[in-house]
Protein backbone atom coordinates (compact mmCIF):
# COMPACT_ATOMS: atom_id res chain seq x y z
CA UNK A 1 0.00 0.00 0.00
CA UNK A 2 1.39 3.36 -0.96
CA UNK A 3 1.30 6.45 1.24
CA UNK A 4 -2.18 7.43 2.42
CA UNK A 5 -4.15 9.73 0.13
CA UNK A 6 -7.77 10.66 -0.37
CA UNK A 7 -7.83 10.41 -4.16
CA UNK A 8 -10.82 8.52 -5.58
CA UNK A 9 -10.11 4.79 -5.78
CA UNK A 10 -12.34 2.36 -7.69
CA UNK A 11 -12.54 -1.14 -6.19
CA UNK A 12 -14.47 -3.47 -8.49
CA UNK A 13 -16.24 -6.29 -6.65
CA UNK A 14 -15.39 -9.62 -8.23
CA UNK A 15 -18.74 -10.91 -6.99
CA UNK A 16 -19.96 -9.56 -10.34
CA UNK A 17 -17.18 -11.20 -12.37
CA UNK A 18 -17.38 -14.43 -14.39
CA UNK A 19 -16.96 -17.10 -11.70
CA UNK A 20 -15.39 -19.52 -14.20
CA UNK A 21 -12.68 -17.03 -15.13
CA UNK A 22 -11.54 -15.13 -12.05
CA UNK A 23 -7.85 -14.87 -12.93
CA UNK A 24 -8.54 -13.33 -16.30
CA UNK A 25 -11.26 -11.08 -14.88
CA UNK A 26 -8.91 -9.71 -12.20
CA UNK A 27 -6.19 -9.06 -14.77
CA UNK A 28 -8.74 -7.37 -17.03
CA UNK A 29 -10.06 -4.92 -14.44
CA UNK A 30 -6.56 -4.06 -13.24
CA UNK A 31 -5.38 -3.44 -16.79
CA UNK A 32 -8.37 -1.12 -17.22
CA UNK A 33 -7.72 1.10 -14.23
CA UNK A 34 -9.05 -0.65 -11.11
CA UNK A 35 -7.20 0.66 -8.05
CA UNK A 36 -8.19 -2.13 -5.65
CA UNK A 37 -9.79 -5.56 -6.06
CA UNK A 38 -12.71 -6.05 -3.65
CA UNK A 39 -13.48 -9.60 -2.50
CA UNK A 40 -16.88 -10.14 -0.85
CA UNK A 41 -16.74 -13.08 1.57
CA UNK A 42 -20.18 -14.34 2.68
CA UNK A 43 -21.11 -17.23 4.93
CA UNK A 44 -24.83 -17.89 4.35
CA UNK A 45 -25.36 -17.09 8.03
CA UNK A 46 -24.42 -13.46 8.73
CA UNK A 47 -25.67 -12.66 5.22
CA UNK A 48 -27.96 -14.61 2.84
CA UNK A 49 -25.34 -15.83 0.40
CA UNK A 50 -22.26 -18.05 0.34
CA UNK A 51 -19.07 -17.08 -1.48
CA UNK A 52 -15.31 -17.38 -1.06
CA UNK A 53 -13.34 -19.37 1.52
CA UNK A 54 -9.64 -18.80 2.20
CA UNK A 55 -8.51 -21.23 -0.57
CA UNK A 56 -10.41 -19.17 -3.17
CA UNK A 57 -8.84 -15.94 -1.90
CA UNK A 58 -5.40 -17.60 -2.00
CA UNK A 59 -6.13 -18.57 -5.62
CA UNK A 60 -7.03 -14.96 -6.51
CA UNK A 61 -3.91 -13.54 -4.87
CA UNK A 62 -1.31 -14.25 -7.61
CA UNK A 63 -3.52 -12.41 -10.11
CA UNK A 64 -3.94 -9.28 -7.97
CA UNK A 65 -1.12 -6.81 -8.60
CA UNK A 66 -2.81 -3.78 -7.00
CA UNK A 67 -4.42 -4.17 -3.56
CA UNK A 68 -6.69 -6.99 -2.37
CA UNK A 69 -9.47 -5.68 -0.18
CA UNK A 70 -11.23 -8.59 1.60
CA UNK A 71 -14.64 -7.79 3.09
CA UNK A 72 -15.67 -10.45 5.60
CA UNK A 73 -19.46 -10.69 5.91
CA UNK A 74 -19.19 -13.66 8.25
CA UNK A 75 -19.99 -14.35 11.91
CA UNK A 76 -18.26 -15.28 14.05
CA UNK A 77 -15.42 -13.55 12.25
CA UNK A 78 -12.52 -13.89 14.69
CA UNK A 79 -11.72 -17.60 14.04
CA UNK A 80 -11.17 -16.89 10.32
CA UNK A 81 -9.04 -13.73 10.40
CA UNK A 82 -5.72 -15.54 10.34
CA UNK A 83 -6.76 -17.79 7.44
CA UNK A 84 -7.76 -14.82 5.26
CA UNK A 85 -4.57 -12.99 6.22
CA UNK A 86 -2.52 -16.02 5.19
CA UNK A 87 -4.54 -16.24 1.94
CA UNK A 88 -3.09 -12.87 0.97
CA UNK A 89 -5.55 -10.13 1.91
CA UNK A 90 -4.00 -6.65 2.10
CA UNK A 91 -6.98 -5.24 4.00
CA UNK A 92 -9.44 -7.26 6.10
CA UNK A 93 -12.77 -5.64 6.95
CA UNK A 94 -15.15 -6.95 9.60
CA UNK A 95 -18.65 -5.87 10.58
CA UNK A 96 -19.44 -4.36 13.98
CA UNK A 97 -22.02 -7.13 14.57
CA UNK A 98 -19.76 -10.02 13.46
CA UNK A 99 -18.58 -10.79 16.99
CA UNK A 100 -19.09 -9.68 20.58
CA UNK A 101 -16.02 -7.40 20.72
CA UNK A 102 -15.24 -5.30 17.64
CA UNK A 103 -12.19 -3.79 19.37
CA UNK A 104 -10.71 -7.26 19.88
CA UNK A 105 -11.54 -8.23 16.29
CA UNK A 106 -9.67 -5.20 14.96
CA UNK A 107 -6.72 -5.96 17.24
CA UNK A 108 -6.67 -9.50 15.81
CA UNK A 109 -6.57 -8.16 12.24
CA UNK A 110 -3.76 -5.75 13.11
CA UNK A 111 -1.84 -8.59 14.79
CA UNK A 112 -1.62 -10.36 11.41
CA UNK A 113 0.15 -7.33 9.95
CA UNK A 114 -2.75 -6.52 7.62
CA UNK A 115 -4.69 -3.28 7.32
CA UNK A 116 -7.97 -3.25 9.25
CA UNK A 117 -11.41 -2.07 8.16
CA UNK A 118 -14.67 -1.87 10.07
CA UNK A 119 -18.03 -2.06 8.30
CA UNK A 120 -21.34 -0.40 9.13
CA UNK A 121 -24.60 -1.87 7.83
CA UNK A 122 -27.37 0.59 6.91
CA UNK A 123 -28.88 0.18 10.40
CA UNK A 124 -25.58 0.34 12.31
CA UNK A 125 -25.00 3.71 14.02
CA UNK A 126 -21.81 5.69 13.64
CA UNK A 127 -21.29 5.91 17.38
CA UNK A 128 -20.67 2.13 17.44
CA UNK A 129 -17.18 2.78 16.02
CA UNK A 130 -16.33 6.05 17.76
CA UNK A 131 -13.97 4.31 20.20
CA UNK A 132 -12.20 2.10 17.64
CA UNK A 133 -11.30 4.72 15.02
CA UNK A 134 -7.68 4.75 16.16
CA UNK A 135 -7.45 1.02 15.30
CA UNK A 136 -8.76 1.22 11.74
CA UNK A 137 -7.36 2.07 8.32
CA UNK A 138 -10.80 2.20 6.71
CA UNK A 139 -14.48 2.50 7.52
CA UNK A 140 -16.84 0.79 5.08
CA UNK A 141 -20.34 2.25 4.87
CA UNK A 142 -22.82 -0.21 3.38
CA UNK A 143 -25.32 1.57 1.15
CA UNK A 144 -27.27 -1.66 0.66
CA UNK A 145 -27.95 -4.46 3.10
CA UNK A 146 -25.07 -6.93 2.75
CA UNK A 147 -25.56 -10.30 1.11
CA UNK A 148 -25.85 -9.97 -2.65
CA UNK A 149 -25.04 -7.66 -5.53
CA UNK A 150 -27.24 -5.50 -7.70
CA UNK A 151 -29.34 -3.86 -4.97
CA UNK A 152 -30.63 -0.29 -4.97
CA UNK A 153 -28.58 2.39 -3.21
CA UNK A 154 -29.86 3.45 0.24
CA UNK A 155 -29.65 7.25 0.29
CA UNK A 156 -29.34 7.67 4.06
CA UNK A 157 -25.75 6.51 3.53
CA UNK A 158 -24.86 9.91 2.07
CA UNK A 159 -25.50 11.84 5.28
CA UNK A 160 -23.87 9.02 7.26
CA UNK A 161 -20.75 9.44 5.09
CA UNK A 162 -20.73 13.20 5.70
CA UNK A 163 -20.96 12.71 9.46
CA UNK A 164 -18.27 10.00 9.41
CA UNK A 165 -15.91 12.32 7.52
CA UNK A 166 -16.34 14.88 10.31
CA UNK A 167 -15.70 12.20 12.97
CA UNK A 168 -12.50 11.08 11.26
CA UNK A 169 -11.04 14.58 11.08
CA UNK A 170 -7.38 14.43 10.06
CA UNK A 171 -6.86 10.74 10.84
CA UNK A 172 -5.51 8.74 7.87
CA UNK A 173 -8.65 6.61 7.47
CA UNK A 174 -10.25 5.71 4.14
CA UNK A 175 -14.02 5.88 3.73
CA UNK A 176 -15.30 3.11 1.49
CA UNK A 177 -18.80 2.89 0.04
CA UNK A 178 -20.24 -0.49 -0.95
CA UNK A 179 -23.64 -0.97 -2.53
CA UNK A 180 -25.43 0.51 -5.52
CA UNK A 181 -22.46 2.63 -6.64
CA UNK A 182 -23.08 4.00 -10.14
CA UNK A 183 -22.25 7.17 -12.05
CA UNK A 184 -25.39 8.67 -10.42
CA UNK A 185 -24.60 7.75 -6.81
CA UNK A 186 -20.78 8.03 -6.83
CA UNK A 187 -20.86 11.86 -6.89
CA UNK A 188 -23.16 11.96 -3.85
CA UNK A 189 -20.83 9.94 -1.63
CA UNK A 190 -17.65 11.49 -3.04
CA UNK A 191 -18.95 14.96 -2.20
CA UNK A 192 -19.74 13.69 1.31
CA UNK A 193 -16.15 12.51 1.85
CA UNK A 194 -15.81 8.95 0.52
CA UNK A 195 -12.62 8.03 -1.33
CA UNK A 196 -12.92 4.27 -2.06
CA UNK A 197 -15.89 3.18 -4.18
CA UNK A 198 -16.81 -0.48 -4.52
CA UNK A 199 -18.73 -1.22 -7.70
CA UNK A 200 -19.79 -4.61 -8.99
CA UNK A 201 -22.42 -4.65 -11.68
CA UNK A 202 -21.62 -1.02 -12.63
CA UNK A 203 -18.06 -2.05 -13.58
CA UNK A 204 -18.70 -5.47 -15.14
CA UNK A 205 -21.93 -4.68 -17.06
CA UNK A 206 -21.66 -5.09 -20.80
CA UNK A 207 -18.08 -6.31 -20.79
CA UNK A 208 -16.08 -9.53 -20.61
CA UNK A 209 -12.44 -10.62 -20.58
CA UNK A 210 -12.68 -10.44 -24.37
CA UNK A 211 -13.90 -6.82 -24.27
CA UNK A 212 -12.03 -5.39 -21.26
CA UNK A 213 -12.23 -1.88 -22.69
CA UNK A 214 -15.88 -1.88 -21.57
CA UNK A 215 -14.68 -2.38 -17.98
CA UNK A 216 -12.25 0.48 -18.53
CA UNK A 217 -14.98 2.80 -19.77
CA UNK A 218 -17.21 1.89 -16.82
CA UNK A 219 -14.40 2.45 -14.28
CA UNK A 220 -13.44 5.76 -15.91
CA UNK A 221 -17.05 6.99 -15.92
CA UNK A 222 -17.53 6.24 -12.19
CA UNK A 223 -14.19 7.87 -11.34
CA UNK A 224 -14.92 10.98 -13.41
CA UNK A 225 -18.39 11.38 -11.88
CA UNK A 226 -16.96 11.07 -8.35
CA UNK A 227 -14.01 13.41 -8.95
CA UNK A 228 -16.24 16.08 -10.48
CA UNK A 229 -18.30 16.22 -7.30
CA UNK A 230 -15.39 16.91 -4.95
Amino acid sequence: MTEFDRSIKIAPSILSADFANFGAEIRAIESQGADWVHVDVMDGHFVPNLTFGPPAVAAFRPHVKTFMDVHLMIAPVDPYIEAYAEAGADMITAHVEAGPHIHRTLQAIKATGKMAGVSLNPGTPLDSIEHVLDLVDMVLIMTVNPGFGGQKFIHSGVEKTRRLRQMIGDRPIHIQIDGGVTTETAPLVAAAGADVLVAGSAVFKGGSVNTPEVYGANIAAIRAAAEAAR
